[in-house]
């Protein structure tokens, strides 16, 4: 019978057999949505966070590595890797942005997606990574390996995207930017997510 039931997508979903170096994906978001889905944690379903109340375009897709965490572990590794006090991780599993050039319409989905980078985001004292990847096979973005070689301006619409999401107008930012990483220190975030997972 359990068979006939739908994976949970944080915990039902392998992370893949190649990770870190290549994962499995699930897709909350894509560009066009002008809605904000997040998946609730308790069934499993995507659900309305919030409408998107500016002319923010995410510039990619966007979702969360299955079966990774952002806890003790992940905090301590942005503390030593930025220099800064980061007390705890965001409690919700790792965020992963994936660069392609088709046009994807909906999320609820997975995919596979190779890890190029990542920005080391602080929410309001709260570890908060962003994994940069390139959907597997894209035959514009799957050549890059590194979040250096992405043309400027891809980083640029990035960060740009992350600093100023949460923004609200008379009030000051919450989104710091502490690090942007490249390859290897992304499958390192990755692995650490993972481990904080298995201690849940």
């Amino acid at each position: 019978m359990k068979s006939n039931f739908k994976a949970h997508p944080w915990h039902g979903i392998p992370i893949g057999e190649q990770a870190p170096q290549q994962v499995t994906c699930f897709i909350e978001i894509v560009p066009t949505d002008t809605v904000k889905y997040e998946i609730d944690k308790a069934t499993g379903y995507l659900k309305i966070d919030r409408p998107q109340q500016y002319s923010n375009v995410l510039p990619a897709l966007y979702g969360f590595i299955p079966q990774t965490y952002c806890g003790d572990q992940i905090a301590r590794l942005a503390s030593e890797k930025s220099g800064k006090t980061v007390e705890m991780g965001d409690g919700d599993p790792l965020d992963i942005c994936v660069l392609t050039e088709r046009e994807i319409t909906h999320g609820d989905l997975i995919l596979q997606a190779i890890p190029i980078g990542g920005f080391r985001l602080i929410d309001k004292g709260e570890a908060d990574d962003k994994i940069i990847a390139v959907l597997k096979g894209d035959a514009m973005y799957g050549q890059y390996t590194e979040l250096g070689q992405l043309p400027e301006a891809v980083v640029k619409r990035l960060r740009h995207y992350f600093l100023t999401y949460k923004n609200l107008p008379e009030e000051p930012a919450v989104m710091e930017l502490a690090n942007i990483y490249g390859q290897e220190e992304a499958w390192e975030v990755i692995q650490t997510s993972v481990n904080d997972y298995k201690l849940m």
